[in-house]
Parts: C-alpha cells; structure tokens; sequence
C-alpha cells in the first residue's frame, strides 16, 4: 500500500499494466451494434460473397484453426496457390495496417480486399451487390444496420468489420496473470514471459510489443524464401526503402499456438521451429532486420519460451454458425441466373 504526501492512499504500481488490452475502438460511422456485428457475421460466412459462391471469408479465416486456416499459405479462387499464409483475424480489431505488407489502412477496408481480389474470392463488387439485393432477408438486414445507406461497397465492409471487432482473445492465462492471478500461468511460462522481455536473451518484446503483441510494424526475419529467384519483397512493393526489403508485419500472439504453420511463407511449422529461426538469427542475412540477432538460449529456455507462449492462447471455446439467409422467392438476379441449358444435379 503505498501514502500520498497528504496521507490518502494510493493504488499499488500495476507492474503489467502496459500488456492488459484496452477496449476496443470503433471509427466514426461504424460504430458497433447488435444489428451491425450479426449482419457481418452471417456475411462472413456466406459463400455467396466469392465468385463462384463456394467461398466464404470463414473458409481462410476460420474459428476451427484459430481464425486462420491452418495451411503454409493460403488457396485462392479455383484452389490457386497463393503466395502468403492467412492472418489470423484474431484480435485484428486493435491493428493499425492490415494485411503482411501494410497496403491497406482500415479493417472495413481489409475486409473488401480478398473478396474483389481476381486470386482470392473474385467476386466484382456490382455483381456483389446485385446477389445481396436479391435476397430480403440481406436488404431488411442491411436497411436494420445502417439505415438509409443501402447495400454498397461501403456498409458490407463496414459490416464485415464491426464482426471480425468481436473476433478477440483478452482471457488467456496470461491475461488472467497479468490481472492477478499468480496462478494463472506455470512457473516454466513466467520463466518463458521473463525470457521474452529480456533484450541480452529473447528479445521478442521488441517487435511483439505490449499490449497486443505486435509493434505494428514491418521486419525481414532472413527467412529461406527471401534468398529465392524471385522473392517476395513484402513491404518494399508498398513502400520501396532498403530496409522493409523483404519486410512482413509483425503478428499478434494471443491466440499464436492455434494458428501454425508460422511466417508470411508458413514455413515453421512448430513453435519450437519458430524459436529455433531466431535462435540461428534468421537463414538469409541479406537485409535483416537490425533486431534481428542469434539468440543465445539453452534448450531449457527454449522451451520455457515457448511454454509462455502457449499461455497466450485462450481455452478452446464452440463458436455458433449463423443460419444464412435463403434467396428470395423473386427471379434471381443475373449473377446468380444459371448459364443457358444448364440443369440442375
């Protein structure tokens, strides 16, 4: 207990405050209501917002893996290839820049780009809109979230949004250690959180910083797939300065054991891979990161820090799908229409 100078008493240091998460910020004209965070969740895993309306956004950001999809990158429109791992969702409410190269400001604005995207969902937002207009449960819904506004580019972004803001992981035991539960984590993870902060052995605290874990900002962590013919380059295609050549965002970590494969290029595939990335100083020294040097850990810290990191994933919990809405019973818009002589099944 600690005394003013006049004698009233005042509240302990909180010597963990800096990693409590503070509640989450809504924008201006987006904030959250019941009606808006339904509308985004049923949207979400609607398959009819992808082209060939097989496709949801939950198909690559999905509650089964952690909010991500558990594959080294994701698959795209007609089972394509692409070039980086899914994000995990989780927690996204608190980020600054989205996607792993930063190209994109707002979480209504991320929340478009996969769906417009030709190699992800390629749905064409006219054509969008014409399937959501013909469905009026969409129209009544839409009309319930943001009244007056109608069906567009910009309320289903903001739709999408103010769901993926409830997406958050603030109960972890780490949470609950921080809070003050001194039993909420075991003494190998507080071994683990002490190695983590410390500059002379983890050093992590630097980029995956308090309170969400993530610095927010963009690294190269000298990954083998940076010494390739042709390297994704990351953060340079945004922002062409040396050093974020080969430079990906900083993840969050609440939630980081649900979510392997690890990197943009999902090339770790354990925890324990990705401890031992760091531990080497990365592979490719060409243009590292200036926080990135070799470790010296023993395995037993090693595996201390990665016990602490499996205190930052939260209890498994169910999560209930939304019922979708039918389409309505009026002649089906355009987009939808089958190609002439088709027959059903």
């Amino acid at each position: 207990m600690l005394f003013s100078v006049d004698g009233s008493v005042d509240a302990a240091p909180d010597p963990h405050g800096a990693w409590r998460l503070p509640p989450v910020a809504h924008p201006a004209g987006n904030a959250s209501t019941p009606a808006r965070v339904e509308l985004g969740r049923k949207l979400f895993f609607d398959p009819r917002l992808s082209g060939a309306a097989n496709m949801a956004c939950a198909s690559c950001h999905s509650p089964m893996f952690g909010w991500s999809d558990g594959l080294p990158t994701a698959r795209g429109n007609e089972g394509r290839l692409l070039a980086r791992a899914t994000p995990s969702i989780l927690n996204l409410a608190y980020g600054k820049q989205f996607m792993w190269d930063g190209r994109l400001p707002t979480l209504e604005a991320q929340a478009l780009a996969p769906i417009v995207a030709d190699a992800e969902m390629n749905m064409p937002m006219p054509v969008l809109i014409d399937r959501l207009v013909g469905i009026d449960a969409y129209v009544q819904a839409f009309e319930a979230a943001y009244p007056g506004e109608g069906i567009t580019p910009v309320t289903i972004g903001a739709a999408l949004a103010a769901f993926e803001r409830t997406v958050i992981s603030n109960d972890t035991p780490f949470d609950r250690w921080v809070a003050g539960d001194e039993d909420a984590m075991t003494e190998q993870q507080v071994r683990g959180f002490e190695i983590f902060r410390e500059k002379e052995r983890g050093n992590c605290e630097t980029c995956h910083a308090a309170p969400t874990f993530s610095d927010e900002g963009f690294h190269n962590l000298g990954l083998a797939s940076f010494g390739a013919k042709n390297p994704d380059r990351g953060r340079f295609t945004q922002k062409p300065v040396k050093i974020v050549d080969g430079a990906f965002k900083t993840p969050m970590l609440r939630g980081v054991a649900l979510t392997a494969p690890y990197f943009h290029d999902g090339s770790a595939q354990t925890l324990e891979e990705v401890v031992e990335h760091y531990v080497k100083g990365g592979v490719v020294k060409t243009n590292l990161s200036p926080n990135m040097k070799p470790l010296t850990l023993t395995p037993a810290e090693q595996r201390d820090l990665v016990a602490f990191m499996h205190a930052l994933t939260p209890a498994p919990q169910s999560f209930a799908l939304p019922i979708l809405p039918l389409q309505s019973s009026k002649a089906l818009p355009a987009s939808m229409a089958k190609p002439a002589g088709e027959t059903s099944p």
